[in-house]
């Protein structure tokens, strides 16, 4: 069993659950996740690793209530445990060598981004973080990522945080003010990845996208989290999550996404009316 260390509610969506896990703790690395069940009979789901600490052996995972499983997730409390937590799973984020970055992160996604400019600025990497929000109360981690960032610029839909706009357009305009990157590393919703990858396309910088779709057993074996990537068929789970932006087809990578929609939404309804009956 897993126990929850500490639990905090981020904002009214997205809570972070530190859990005692040393072995996973010891070994992983920034771009790689888990797989956890809260309970016995619950819905295996990824969750990318958020942060670790070796010396205390604790991961970090940062999770939106969008579904039943993580409706079941959030039930728990600190002192609880999770019935399985596996991993560490994919391919580490690949930064070593990399002088000038902008991580791009758009809501719950910047709980992916920031362990990546965390591990690119202790690395010495000059780190540009732009990361998006629909408005000022979604927006998590900012003290965190200004301690890592040597230019943060934070984005809200409505201007009630930061600057008004999209997070396309601040990357356009530092591009455009000289800023020449080695990398550009996109993580956030699908959309947003795919017009990060249309601005740095234009421009001609490299692009790394971190891809999360349907994923059942997280080894490969089960095929549901397959991606085209420049043509040729790709498993998430063991290939990635990172993938060049460029090359990913995002429109397959909706409309897969979207084919359960029905299935999560009573899967939702169902765990909502389970949750009320053991209140």
């Amino acid at each position: 069993m897993y126990t929850i260390v500490e639990k905090t509610r981020l904002n009214p969506t997205v809570s972070r659950m530190v859990i005692e896990a040393p072995l996973i703790a010891r070994k992983a690395q920034p771009g790689q996740f888990i797989i956890f069940r809260a309970f016995a009979d619950s819905e295996r789901v990824p969750l990318t690793i958020s942060d670790t600490n070796p010396e205390k052996g604790t991961v970090t995972i940062i999770y939106q209530i969008v579904g039943g499983a993580t409706m079941e997730l959030d039930t728990l409390e600190a002192g609880q445990s999770l019935h399985d937590f596996v991993g560490p799973l994919g391919l580490p984020t690949k930064t070593e060598g990399l002088k000038k970055v902008c991580v791009v992160g758009g809501g719950v996604g910047c709980a992916i981004a920031f362990p990546v400019a965390k591990k690119l600025h202790e690395q010495g990497c000059e780190v540009h973080s732009v990361v998006g929000f629909r408005n000022r109360d979604l927006v998590i981690l900012e003290e965190e990522f200004r301690a890592v960032s040597d230019c943060y610029v934070l984005m809200t839909d409505d201007g009630s945080a930061g600057e008004k706009g999209l997070v396309t357009a601040a990357l356009e305009k530092l591009i455009n003010e000289g800023n020449t990157y080695d990398e550009v590393i996109a993580i956030g919703p699908l959309i947003m990845m795919k017009f990060v990858c249309g601005v740095t396309k234009k421009y001609g910088v490299k692009t790394v996208v971190s891809m999360n779709p349907i994923m059942i057993d997280g080894t490969g074996m089960c095929g549901g989290c397959r991606l085209t990537v420049g043509g040729e068929t790709k498993f998430a789970c063991v290939d990635g999550p990172d993938f060049d932006g460029h090359l990913v087809d995002f429109d397959e990578a909706m409309k897969r996404g979207a084919m359960y929609r029905d299935a999560e939404m009573h899967a939702r309804e169902a765990a909502c009316e389970l949750l009320r009956k053991g209140e």
